[in-house]
Protein backbone atom coordinates (compact mmCIF):
# COMPACT_ATOMS: atom_id res chain seq x y z
CA UNK A 1 0.00 0.00 0.00
CA UNK A 2 1.92 2.81 -1.05
CA UNK A 3 0.46 6.83 -0.68
CA UNK A 4 -0.71 7.83 -4.31
CA UNK A 5 -1.47 11.58 -4.88
CA UNK A 6 -3.52 12.25 -7.98
CA UNK A 7 -2.49 15.58 -9.97
CA UNK A 8 -4.98 16.75 -12.12
CA UNK A 9 -5.21 19.90 -14.04
CA UNK A 10 -8.32 20.25 -16.27
CA UNK A 11 -8.23 22.76 -18.40
CA UNK A 12 -5.41 26.08 -19.68
CA UNK A 13 -5.95 28.18 -16.88
CA UNK A 14 -3.34 27.26 -13.36
CA UNK A 15 -7.12 27.25 -11.70
CA UNK A 16 -8.25 24.24 -12.74
CA UNK A 17 -5.43 22.35 -11.12
CA UNK A 18 -6.60 20.20 -8.48
CA UNK A 19 -5.23 16.59 -6.21
CA UNK A 20 -6.29 14.10 -4.53
CA UNK A 21 -5.14 11.84 -2.10
CA UNK A 22 -5.45 7.70 -1.99
CA UNK A 23 -4.07 5.07 0.59
CA UNK A 24 -2.57 2.39 -2.86
CA UNK A 25 -2.13 3.15 -6.34
CA UNK A 26 -5.14 1.21 -7.49
CA UNK A 27 -7.53 2.83 -4.96
CA UNK A 28 -6.08 6.10 -7.40
CA UNK A 29 -6.75 4.05 -10.49
CA UNK A 30 -9.77 3.61 -9.27
CA UNK A 31 -10.59 7.52 -8.39
CA UNK A 32 -9.12 8.23 -12.59
CA UNK A 33 -11.77 5.84 -13.83
CA UNK A 34 -14.99 7.85 -11.27
CA UNK A 35 -13.57 11.05 -12.87
CA UNK A 36 -13.94 9.69 -16.31
CA UNK A 37 -17.54 8.46 -14.86
CA UNK A 38 -18.29 12.18 -13.92
CA UNK A 39 -17.32 13.88 -17.07
CA UNK A 40 -19.52 11.32 -19.04
CA UNK A 41 -22.43 11.85 -16.71
CA UNK A 42 -22.19 15.57 -17.23
CA UNK A 43 -21.81 15.25 -21.05
CA UNK A 44 -25.14 12.45 -20.69
CA UNK A 45 -27.22 13.76 -17.87
CA UNK A 46 -30.38 11.94 -19.47
CA UNK A 47 -28.71 8.91 -19.63
CA UNK A 48 -29.35 6.35 -16.57
CA UNK A 49 -26.58 4.44 -17.14
CA UNK A 50 -23.34 4.99 -18.71
CA UNK A 51 -20.99 2.05 -20.45
CA UNK A 52 -17.57 3.19 -21.78
CA UNK A 53 -14.65 0.96 -22.63
CA UNK A 54 -10.86 1.07 -22.22
CA UNK A 55 -9.73 3.22 -25.11
CA UNK A 56 -12.73 5.65 -24.76
CA UNK A 57 -11.13 6.05 -20.96
CA UNK A 58 -7.82 6.56 -22.05
CA UNK A 59 -8.85 8.91 -24.85
CA UNK A 60 -10.09 10.98 -21.91
CA UNK A 61 -6.57 10.93 -20.15
CA UNK A 62 -4.72 12.10 -23.07
CA UNK A 63 -7.32 14.84 -23.62
CA UNK A 64 -6.71 16.13 -19.86
CA UNK A 65 -4.23 18.91 -19.89
CA UNK A 66 -2.05 17.60 -17.03
CA UNK A 67 -2.80 14.04 -14.97
CA UNK A 68 0.20 12.49 -13.06
CA UNK A 69 0.74 10.88 -9.86
CA UNK A 70 3.49 10.73 -7.26
CA UNK A 71 3.36 7.69 -5.29
CA UNK A 72 5.29 7.00 -1.78
CA UNK A 73 8.69 5.53 -1.92
CA UNK A 74 9.09 4.00 1.63
CA UNK A 75 12.70 3.09 0.74
CA UNK A 76 13.86 6.81 0.06
CA UNK A 77 10.89 8.41 2.24
CA UNK A 78 9.96 10.61 -0.88
CA UNK A 79 7.32 10.84 -3.88
CA UNK A 80 8.02 9.55 -7.60
CA UNK A 81 6.41 11.04 -10.09
CA UNK A 82 4.76 9.03 -13.01
CA UNK A 83 2.79 10.18 -16.32
CA UNK A 84 0.13 9.40 -17.95
CA UNK A 85 1.26 6.68 -19.73
CA UNK A 86 2.22 4.80 -16.45
CA UNK A 87 -1.24 5.68 -15.34
CA UNK A 88 -3.06 3.72 -18.19
CA UNK A 89 -0.89 0.80 -17.67
CA UNK A 90 -1.81 0.70 -14.18
CA UNK A 91 -5.50 1.30 -15.03
CA UNK A 92 -5.10 -1.37 -17.96
CA UNK A 93 -3.99 -4.24 -15.31
CA UNK A 94 -6.27 -2.92 -12.83
CA UNK A 95 -9.57 -3.47 -15.13
CA UNK A 96 -8.05 -6.61 -16.81
CA UNK A 97 -7.77 -7.96 -13.29
CA UNK A 98 -11.50 -6.89 -12.51
CA UNK A 99 -12.81 -8.48 -15.45
CA UNK A 100 -11.14 -11.57 -14.61
CA UNK A 101 -12.31 -11.65 -11.14
CA UNK A 102 -16.17 -11.09 -12.27
CA UNK A 103 -16.41 -13.83 -14.38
Amino acid sequence: MSHTILLVQSGSKPETRTYSDYESVNECMEGVCKIYEEHLKQQNPNTPSITYDISQLFDFIDQVTDLSCLVYQKGTNTYAPYNKDWIKEKIYVLLRRQAAHSQ
